[in-house]
């Protein structure tokens, strides 16, 4: 990888960090390190860990006695994520071919990374097989767009004004939000009757521009997606428009947010 490469996926990292984890996952890290039992003297793992949004939270669980590793396949976000918490163990790696023994773990954890992996049923046999006896298992996936109006208007906005491909690249991380397709997921992968409880948290972005810049500048990258500066405009005025149902007098974007967190038996 060219240096310059590396450089551009650390700016869309940063701005992930910045704009999109604030605003969408920051209630969510204690919410999932309670669902595994995160405590003191636990060797964890944090699966499609980014920026390190949950892993940081799971470096003040297990404490001085513990160690937390992350592992991500974007170099970018890991370079953002050591320089926060350079006392954490990170690799690059894919979570479909993770590069741990086996039962290496007391427990695994993936926060919103499933539904992007391309063989997620192979994620989830490899955080099985590095999971010790016993140990717990816990990963957390978005509700569907059915439930999450806002980023369906949005995605809508995308498409009409840019292209079906776009629109599509803000659908895939709400693509996962089914009980019962999860259930089959993991089945599949050997972790049966898994424990799926739906949960609500709270979108808050500072404005329609945060929203829309959200995404263009820290996830859109990520998959390939670059707009100019006249998209962007064009995008956020529609987006003010369609957005006004979640819009308060302050300007700001704040909408439910339903989760699925799906722990193993």
């Amino acid at each position: 990888m060219s240096q310059l490469h590396q450089q551009q996926l650390e700016m869309v990292a940063a701005e992930y960090e910045s704009l999109l984890a604030p605003a969408l996952f920051a209630e969510w890290p204690h919410r999932l390190a309670d669902a595994a039992d995160i405590g003191d003297g636990q060797d964890v793992l944090d699966v499609a860990c980014g920026t390190g949004v949950l892993t940081r939270v799971l470096v003040e669980r297990v404490g001085s006695n513990g160690s937390v590793s992350g592992v991500d396949i974007n170099p970018g976000m890991l370079a953002v994520a050591r320089r926060i918490s350079p006392e954490v163990l990170w690799r690059e790696a894919d979570a479909e071919a993770l590069p741990y023994e086996d039962e290496s773990f007391d427990a695994v954890l993936c926060q919103f990374g499933l539904m992007l992996f391309l063989a997620p049923e192979a994620a989830l046999r490899e955080m099985k097989r590095v999971l010790k006896p016993g140990g717990n298992l816990a990963v957390a996936v978005f509700g569907s767009l059915e439930d999450l109006p806002a980023y369906a208007a949005l995605a809508e906005v995308y498409e009409r004004l840019v292209s079906k491909s776009v629109g599509d690249a803000l659908r895939m991380p709400f693509s996962m939000g089914d009980p019962d397709r999860l259930a089959s997921l993991f089945a599949s992968a050997g972790i049966s009757s898994p424990k799926i409880a739906k949960h609500k948290g709270q979108a808050r972005f500072s404005s329609v521009e945060h929203m829309v810049l959200a995404d263009v500048q820290g996830w859109f990258p990520f998959a390939g997606i670059r707009l100019d500066r006249d998209t962007i405009d064009a995008v956020t005025q529609e987006a003010e428009v369609e957005l006004k149902p979640f819009s308060r007098s302050s300007g700001a974007v704040e909408f439910p947010v339903p989760v699925y967190i799906v722990t193993n038996p």
